[in-house]
């Protein structure tokens, strides 16, 4: 849902990407990583250097014509059935995740699974709150990133046709030895001829709309593979990888100012039939107009129109697996 709104029709917001010194690879290089704690924590991250860029930031209100499917996000008026409470994991998971899974179906058409979570506030963050059952709270992230590489995707899919494991959410919601996944399910979808996405719901979850740290979502048909640094996250049990952005000229960026806890912002983090999914180097257009968008960049940003007393922003992402059969 895309509706009409008071603010202008862009800010320009400062944006934190990579700098051009670090290396760029669709793969794994093995020299940009941070270790996270089961807290959810980050320690230093190790081979990266900033570069802070301002960016045009247009207002996804006006701008009809953005979908999840061709550029990567899409803002959805969807209310909260009942009252969850958003910090208690094993409450989120039972009766949370089965609203976002419904919403993720029926814009992909494919069957969700809800495995994975987190709440951010940067009070929250700062007082050391923590998810009854979970993790601390996380601070908004302010730096360029997508969440799966053309390696972590496909293994993290693979994981969730096994039993979950000591930093996973799910470990304390499944019976001792199940699966989120079949595997003879995960089996099709990693098969040529298969696909799968993941893709993130994320909603405000405050009584107020969001004003600060606001999430700005880039045009995935706006990225290059160069524009691509593979990132290691080093858990206590496995290995993660994200993107981290250089920048360019040709980002479009957009937000949705003013946000309610009414509605669903989707963020695709990865669909395997995107361009960047099925290159084998750096020849894939991500621009090819009939091509699903592989993912979308996102990161918080200082909308600079925001008043010094507006409350904090409170929000919750979650995250599903797509399966089309």
């Amino acid at each position: 849902m895309n509706t009409t709104s008071n603010h202008q029709d862009h800010v320009v917001g400062l944006f934190a990407y990579v700098s051009d010194s670090t290396k760029s690879s669709l793969f794994r290089n093995g020299k940009v990583r941070m270790k996270r704690d089961q807290d959810g924590n980050d320690s230093a991250a190790e081979g990266i250097e900033r570069s802070r860029r301002e960016m045009k930031v247009g207002n996804g209100r006006a701008q009809s014509e953005v979908t999840l499917a061709r550029n990567g996000f899409e803002l959805r008026h969807q209310p909260i059935e009942g009252d969850p409470d958003f910090f208690n994991l094993r409450e989120v998971a039972a009766h949370y995740y089965p609203q976002c899974e419904r919403i993720v179906e029926a814009v992909t058409g494919g069957r969700a699974f809800a495995f994975d979570h987190n709440v951010r506030s940067a009070l929250g963050n700062q007082d050391g709150r923590r998810i009854a059952g979970g993790q601390q709270v996380q601070q908004p992230l302010h730096l360029v990133h997508g969440d799966y590489t053309l390696a972590s995707a496909p293994r993290r899919l693979r994981e969730l046709a096994a039993p979950p494991t000591g930093n996973d959410t799910l470990r304390d919601v499944l019976d001792e030895g199940q699966s989120l996944l079949p595997e003879d399910s995960v089996t099709r979808a990693l098969a040529d001829g298969g696909r799968f996405a993941i893709i993130n719901v994320w909603r405000n979850i405050a009584t107020e709309p969001v004003a600060t740290h606001p999430l700005a979502l880039c045009d995935g048909k706006t990225v290059s593979p160069e524009d691509l640094v593979v990132f290691e996250i080093h858990y206590p049990d496995r290995i993660g990888e994200n993107y981290f952005a250089k920048h360019s000229p040709r980002h479009r960026w957009l937000y949705y100012p003013a946000m309610t806890h009414d509605e669903a912002l989707l963020i695709k983090q990865w669909d395997s039939h995107g361009p960047l999914a099925l290159s084998s180097g750096e020849s894939s257009d991500a621009s090819e107009p009939d091509a699903p968008a592989t993912f979308s960049f996102h990161s918080a940003f200082d909308d600079p129109s925001t008043p010094p007393d507006a409350p904090d922003r409170t929000s919750i992402e979650v995250r599903c697996v797509v399966l089309y059969d």
